[in-house]
């Protein structure tokens, strides 16, 4: 045992996204029983991968007594891990055990028919006045982002909302990002950018129900922060039966 940096999960924060399990490389940390744990301490080189990818910032570096990081006993747990995910690759697919990730939780939906009589649905206009529309393929530049109503949305949304573009994308400006998948690094610096150059009028985050997606709420706000706008966040949640929730 030696005083050494290790990671400290604070449980009561930790929302279970998984996130952090993706990014350590050692294997050191699982969620269980719905919440993310460091399993053991041998297997945490305290170098703090984990900690930026934490959506709650519920993840932090602590210099404590703990037992010393030991690199063969963590190559021959990758290794059973791998094992273990090659044995079980297929129950795992036909039927998932154990806590999923909200965010990628598989889900059917049932669609009532349009009409009682089981009518077709009806084209409905687009109403995306710009292009490109990806928050790392758009230009601060832009002149549709100069005094727009603008909305960051997270890119499952359209998919799930089916008035979607009449409720909400009608007279807006658009980006859009997953704050899962998306290398976010310089995702913040770009909104602030298009706040400063564009000054935008308004500003509405509009994502998912599941915990991950929340990221985009904090990067509104870090780019409000880094624009020195004084401009309000507006926070649509929608529900995974593409619902606006209250």
């Amino acid at each position: 045992m030696a005083i050494r940096n290790i990671v400290k999960i604070d449980e009561a924060k930790c929302n279970g996204c998984g996130q952090c399990v993706s990014a350590c490389a050692e294997g050191a940390i699982q969620v269980i029983d719905g919440k993310a744990r460091l399993v053991s301490e041998i297997y945490c080189d305290g170098l703090g991968a984990c900690l930026d990818c934490c959506p709650v910032d519920a993840i932090t570096i602590e210099q404590r007594d703990a037992a010393e990081f030991d690199e063969e006993a963590t190559n021959k747990y990758l290794e059973e891990i791998g094992r273990n995910k090659a044995q079980h690759e297929h129950q795992k697919a036909a039927k998932p055990e154990g806590f999923v990730c909200p965010g990628m939780r598989m889900m059917s939906f049932e669609r009532k028919p349009a009409a009682a009589d089981g009518a077709a649905l009806q084209p409905a206009d687009s109403q995306l006045a710009q292009w490109p529309v990806q928050l790392k393929l758009v230009s601060p530049m832009a002149p549709y982002f100069a005094g727009a109503d603008l909305m960051l949305v997270a890119d499952c949304v359209p998919f799930a909302m089916g008035d979607f573009h009449q409720r909400l994308l009608k007279g807006k400006a658009i980006a859009i990002a997953c704050p899962k998948l998306d290398d976010t690094g310089g995702y913040a610096q770009k909104l602030a950018d298009i706040l400063t150059t564009g000054q935008p009028k308004s500003l509405t985050v509009v994502h998912m129900q599941v915990p991950c997606c929340t990221g985009l709420v904090r990067l509104a706000h870090a780019a409000v922060a880094l624009a020195g706008s004084e401009l309000k966040v507006e926070d649509i949640t929608i529900s995974l039966q593409g619902k606006v929730m209250e």
